[in-house]
């Protein structure tokens, strides 16, 4: 299992902890040091098996600033996400071919 992960942000932290308490050390990749790629986000999304909006944080200001709206198309968003990866909703749990965004952080266990 792969997790993107922030340390400062305290749902990440609690899916980690989560996840390490049901016996998964999961691989941590610190997404805003080591950005996901648009194919990886691409291949996050079809795991995710959700539209490309639901993987953003709309509500932070490099979304606006980089001119996105809620009505963007999935090439469009995944490509700021991979420029931006502040604006990756967090955590996201991968895995095999299945993903998770913890938000809740309970969600991740769903992958077990």
């Amino acid at each position: 299992m792969i997790l993107w992960h922030n340390p400062r942000c305290s749902k990440s932290r609690e899916a980690l902890a989560l996840l390490q308490d049901n016996g998964v050390e999961p691989e941590v990749r610190r997404y805003l040091e080591d950005a996901p790629s648009f194919d990886e986000l691409k291949a996050a999304q079809a795991a995710l098996g959700v539209p490309a909006i639901e993987m953003v944080r709309t509500k932070e200001a490099e979304f606006k600033a980089a001119g996105l709206s809620r009505d963007s198309d999935d090439e469009t968003l995944l490509r700021a996400l991979a420029e931006t990866p502040k604006l990756i909703e967090r955590p996201v749990a991968i895995s095999g071919a299945r993903a998770m965004i913890g938000r809740p952080p309970e969600r991740v266990l769903e992958l077990l």
